[in-house]
């Protein structure tokens, strides 16, 4: 519970106890508190058996740390055998180069010599259709939006 207190904090904490409650006061104060925290624990122990047997037979390994989303998808996920592709599938996708790639098609950069092909024209795609993110540029045309008085 207190693993990332250090000595110091500890005994800032303790001169603190004295001069707020005094010498005398202290070793109740203490108790009081200790026997607190173990009712806590106590009202949540129940509460934590009430659920369980109330779920059923079914969730009796059944953890309240799997309803943190993070620990539920990790626990999941360590049993399935599927990740397998999933893991080749995601080391055979780059995503960087792709969104390089996207944003120079529609920057209007020619791609990299080792990202496309020599065979195929800058102007279309590896299926003979024409590359619409390539940026075509007509001489002496200028296409502007519309403008619209109400938008601004």
């Amino acid at each position: 519970m207190f693993n990332d207190i250090g000595i110091l904090e500890l005994v800032t904490l303790v001169v603190l106890a004295v001069l707020v409650f005094g010498p005398d006061k202290l070793p109740k104060v203490i108790q009081d508190v200790s026997r607190f925290i173990r009712k806590v624990r106590e009202f949540s122990e129940s509460a934590k058996h009430d659920i369980r047997s109330e779920l059923g037979p079914e969730f009796k390994d059944f953890e309240f740390e799997d309803l943190n989303p993070k620990t539920f998808l990790r626990k999941q996920l360590d049993g399935n055998e599927d990740l397998k592709e999933l893991k080749e599938l995601r080391s055979s996708f780059d995503l960087k180069k792709e969104l390089n790639e996207v944003a120079d098609a529609v920057n209007g950069r020619a791609p990299e010599p080792s990202a496309a092909p020599a065979s195929v024209p800058a102007a279309v795609n590896g299926s003979g259709s024409p590359d619409l993110l390539k940026k075509q540029d007509k001489p002496g045309t200028v296409e502007r939006p519309p403008y619209d008085s109400d938008a601004t």
